[in-house]
This record gives C-alpha cells, structure tokens and sequence, in this order.
C-alpha cells in the first residue's frame, strides 16, 4: 500500500474494509484463472481491483441520530399493551 498512488483515506478505508484480499501487510491479491489467456485474467483481476477502490472512493453520509417522536413512542407503546393484552387472553380458561 505504500508504494500505491491512491490518496491516503482510500488506502486507510481499504485496510479498514477486513476484505480476505486483503493482507495484514496491506497487500492487494487479486486472482483471477476464468478465462484460458492471461490477456483476459488480467483484464478481469483489474476490473475488480477497479470496483473495489471505487467501492471505497464513494463516502458515506454521516448519520445524525435523532429521537423518536412522542406520538411514534405512544404508538408503540399502546400495540404493546394492545398485544399483551392478545397473549394474557390465551391462558386457561377456568369456570
């Protein structure tokens, strides 16, 4: 990874990604044996290293946590009482 030219967080998110392809020294192994010329596993073994660095090239967005509404937090509230009530039904029925 050193010698690569990738910017340094592409390299950090590849080695964060714990891919089997992945070295512990942060060496990329590709193989690829499909096809019967070299020619074609080379193509294919750089189409994939190319789909795995554009995997990590696309930044996530970050999540900002955020709390439940009071009426989402009544509603579920009133099923499981709802549904509580359903089961405390289903005990043996005594006369």
């Amino acid at each position: 990874m050193r010698a690569s030219s990738l910017p340094v967080s592409y390299k950090q998110r590849l080695l964060g990604l714990r891919d089997q392809r992945i070295t512990k020294d942060g060496v990329v192994v590709i193989k690829a044996q499909q096809h019967r010329s070299q020619e074609m596993n080379k193509e294919e073994a750089l189409g994939r290293l190319q789909e795995l660095v554009r995997s990590v090239a696309v930044s996530r967005k970050q999540r900002r946590p955020t709390k439940p509404t009071r009426s989402s937090q009544r509603k579920r509230l009133d099923s499981k009482t709802r549904r509580g009530a359903i089961k405390q039904m289903r005990g043996r029925v005594v006369d």
